[in-house]
């Protein structure tokens, strides 16, 4: 039973306009943010789908970006690379003009004079620092020089000339993630774009014998291998040759000593994590000594990088030797020229599918937009229809409010 009292028509009035106000309070927070849900309840549906789709757009987009970076890089060390083999191939055409064995030595020396020069200009791209700061070649140290240079007397030269290139980097690789849980590798490290070679190493110590005494993880070419105590060389060879690592390990069939060699034209990168391992071996010198220039005195290395090559070219120009130039130089030069040709293929590919994949979350992003559009925006057109009806109902209802109020509980009782 609903009391009658000369409060009523004001209580319905005031408790109707209250309702009105609130639509319409509500109504033009939509209109102010052009979106339609404005808490969960509003649609807990909608609003479920609206917050997974925006998460997955800030993802998409952030893979945009890093693809977009990372062309940038791609594009920075193609060209450095592009270069370093219009270099390489002008040594090689020196290289070919010195190996005729009819020019005098004052002519080899000449073009010793212009290799020198080509030498230091292929340092000076592997040094290269891209437009945010970070060396390009160094892996990941990217605030230090790739390669640092000795200067040293050599025969034939009246003044001090590059003797010697090291590389001052690291083996590891970025993973960038371009796609959900797909990533691409930043292969930036030097030792292996500006290599001529597959390194190889000969152990001088019989190991037909050895165990290790305890256990211990040794890292090759960025691949950890755990070694057990008790493990014999044989076991060593087998985990090396099962680790995934770029290397080749095997028995030297006279010496018994372990041999190491590079599937592919790259400086061995070999370290005791933990233990001694390798340090027993006698392959490397204690963990005092940072690779890749760690190895024992009594092991011997061979394959070196570009720039031995070009070292080697240029000394043998200013001795005027042109047969070592035709045989063992000549075969260094094509070997390195090879290998900086499949990096630059490598490079490109990269670049090519790093443009694929900001073609393809481009697309996503605006599908995904799309989505969010049609869970979360407010359609404008009902809105404001809305809007003037509860604008008109609520001039309705005053109006007649100002009627009501004249009445009183007298108005009941005739």
């Amino acid at each position: 039973m609903k009391r009658i009292s000369s409060q009523m028509n004001n209580n319905n009035t005031q408790y109707n306009l209250r309702i009105q106000e609130r639509r319409m309070n509500k109504l033009n927070n939509q209109l102010g943010t052009q979106q339609k849900i404005q808490s969960l309840r509003d649609d807990p549906v909608a609003a479920g789908h609206l917050v997974k789709y925006q998460s997955y757009l800030n993802r998409v987009n952030n893979f945009e970006k890093n693809g977009l970076t990372l062309s940038d890089q791609f594009l920075y060390r193609e060209g450095y690379m592009e270069n370093s083999l219009e270099i390489m191939q002008r040594v090689r055409e020196l290289a070919v003009t010195g190996a005729n064995g009819i020019y005098t030595n004052d002519d080899m020396r000449n073009m010793a004079v212009e290799v020198d020069e080509l030498l230091q200009e292929l340092v000076q791209n592997a040094n290269a620092v891209g437009p945010d700061g970070n060396s390009i070649f160094a892996g990941t140290n990217t605030n230090a020089a790739a390669f640092e240079i000795d200067l040293g007397h050599v025969e034939g030269a009246v003044s001090p000339l590059i003797s010697s290139v090291r590389y001052n980097g690291t083996i590891d690789q970025n993973k960038v993630e371009v796609d959900e849980n797909k990533y691409v590798t930043v292969d930036n490290v030097g030792s292996k774009t500006f290599w001529a070679e597959p390194q190889r190493l000969f152990g001088g110590r019989d190991l037909s014998s050895w165990q290790a005494k305890d256990a211990g993880v040794i890292n090759v070419d960025g691949q950890y291998i755990q070694m057990e105590a008790g493990d014999t060389v044989y076991s060593l060879v087998s985990k090396i040759n099962s680790s995934g690592a770029p290397v080749k390990a095997s028995i030297d069939p006279i010496t018994s000593g372990l041999n190491l060699t590079g599937t592919d034209a790259h400086q061995l990168w070999l370290e005791d994590v933990s233990g001694n391992v390798l340090n027993d071996l006698g392959i490397i010198k204690d963990s005092s000594q940072r690779p890749p220039y760690n190895m024992a005195d009594n092991v011997r290395v061979s394959g070196g990088s570009l720039f031995d090559t070009v070292i080697s070219l240029r000394d043998s120009l200013l001795k005027g030797d042109s047969e070592a130039i035709g045989g063992r130089v000549m075969a260094s030069l094509d070997a390195g020229i090879g290998n900086l040709t499949a990096r630059v293929a490598k490079s490109g590919s990269e670049y090519e599918r790093l443009q694929n994949d900001i073609t393809r979350n481009s697309a996503t992003a605006l599908n995904v937009t799309s989505q969010i559009s049609r869970e979360g925006d407010l359609d404008l057109t009902q809105a404001i229809t809305d809007q003037k009806m509860l604008e008109y109902t609520q001039q309705a209802t005053l109006s007649n409010a100002g009627k009501m109020y004249s009445s009183s509980l007298l108005n009941y009782m005739r």
